[in-house]
């Protein structure tokens, strides 16, 4: 039996059984849905379905390896993308590991040149070093470290979008995507119209592009013949306190070589770095403008400007300003992972355990493969690997997500 063929016979048999964990969305009958199909390879979209059970009976009979819907409702959503007649769109983020720089990556991710066979690990290149091809087979796979970073980006994305922005936690909706990250949807008829401009202007927002402390609170103010610098406060709303609150984070911790990357004067350094808890003890009072001989209104400009990467959420720009936009189906499998897309109460974003809790397949049975190569990698509650071309006996889950991310053939 071929890879993709177990694979299928796996996804076939979930979703005969548990076809009802699939998450109907909202207004089904005006969403667009799409599928990657297993042996095709191919996207099939500009499908609608008039009812949930339609849905399912699809899914079943298909067994599609991923299932998409629309973020945008229509009027029509089985027509042409310019006939549809687009009625609005939910707000939608995606934070995914893939975008956000991880120190891990360089240990589990792997590229190979599709023109001269080059193999690397770490971040894919633009182009191949040894032949310029820009076209690359990647490997990525969804450590803990990775997921905890994404984790970490979500808490500050949903703490902007319900603090600043004012959405409560009805309206913001959080999911795991079953591979390496998290989509945080904002379900509001306030947002429904917005165009790309304007969901542009949100990104913006919420990543802190464009920000500048000379508008938010950072100045010089002259007194007679003296002078002195006032600033943003720790517990100010919306970026005048991100911005404390990020260059605090940046100072508590800020070593000599982390200075020296802003171009600060080597003396200037060296008294941040002398002062370092008068500086993060004077919060409590008037904050830190006055205190390092030397750091002008100018430095502190650099500094924060730095700081404001400490409280900005990563989120992938593209996803969230496309009104057109095909988003993971929660309740189905990730064909990347066999992983499930799983929805969650925000209130539940800092102990919710991915590796966990969005486990499709929990049979006790053991499946024997053949592993080219992965890294150690966790399931439950279970750790398995790293492998390298070895045979192995594992649980359906462990043996499904090697399989499907290519690392794995089934032996017969």
């Amino acid at each position: 039996m071929d890879n993709l063929t177990f694979i299928r016979e796996a996804f076939s048999t979930f979703y005969s059984n548990n076809v009802d964990r699939v998450e109907i969305p909202k207004s089904i009958e005006s969403r667009e849905f799409g599928f990657t199909l297993f042996k095709e390879g191919v996207m099939v979209r500009h499908k609608g379905f008039m009812n949930p059970e339609d849905l399912k009976d699809f899914i079943k009979r298909n067994v599609p390896s991923n299932v998409y819907y629309s973020a945008a409702y229509y009027s029509v959503p089985e027509a042409k993308m310019d006939e549809k007649g687009w009625l609005g769109s939910d707000l939608f983020f995606d934070i995914d590991a893939d975008h956000i720089p991880t120190k891990c990556d360089k240990k589990h991710d792997t590229w190979t040149c599709k023109g001269c066979g080059l193999k690397g690990k770490g971040k894919t290149p633009e182009k191949c070093p040894n032949c310029g091809n820009e076209s690359f087979d990647e490997k990525t796979w969804p450590c803990e470290a990775c997921l905890e970073t994404a984790r970490s980006e979500t808490i500050k994305l949903i703490d902007i979008l319900m603090d600043d922005l004012g959405f409560s936690d009805k309206e913001v909706k959080c999911s795991f995507s079953g591979h390496r990250g998290y989509h945080v949807q904002v379900d509001s008829e306030d947002i429904l119209n917005l165009d790309s401009n304007a969901r542009k202007e949100i990104v913006d927002y919420v990543t802190g592009t464009g920000i500048d402390a000379a508008f938010h609170g950072l100045e010089e103010v002259r007194d007679g013949k003296t002078s002195f610098i006032i600033g943003p406060s720790l517990d100010d709303i919306g970026w005048r306190g991100r911005m404390a609150r990020g260059l605090y984070e940046f100072l508590l911790t800020a070593v000599d070589v982390d200075l020296k990357r802003l171009r600060l004067k080597k003396r200037t350094i060296e008294r941040i770095l002398a002062n370092r808890d008068e500086i993060l003890e004077s919060w409590k009072v008037n904050g830190p403008w006055n205190i390092v001989e030397g750091l002008g209104l100018e430095g502190w400009r650099k500094i924060i400007h730095h700081s404001i990467a400490f409280q900005s959420a990563k989120v992938d720009t593209v996803v969230t300003v496309d009104v057109h936009r095909l988003i993971r189906l929660p309740g189905t499998l990730h064909g990347k992972t066999g992983l499930l897309k799983i929805s969650f109460p925000v209130s539940r974003i800092e102990d919710f355990d991915p590796l966990k809790e969005a486990l499709a397949f929990r049979s006790e049975d053991k499946v024997e493969i053949y592993v080219d190569e992965a890294p150690a990698f966790r399931l439950g509650d279970e750790v398995f690997g790293p492998f390298e071309k070895q045979k192995v006996k594992l649980p359906l889950s462990a043996a499904i997500f090697l399989l499907c991310k290519n690392a794995a053939r089934v032996i017969d």
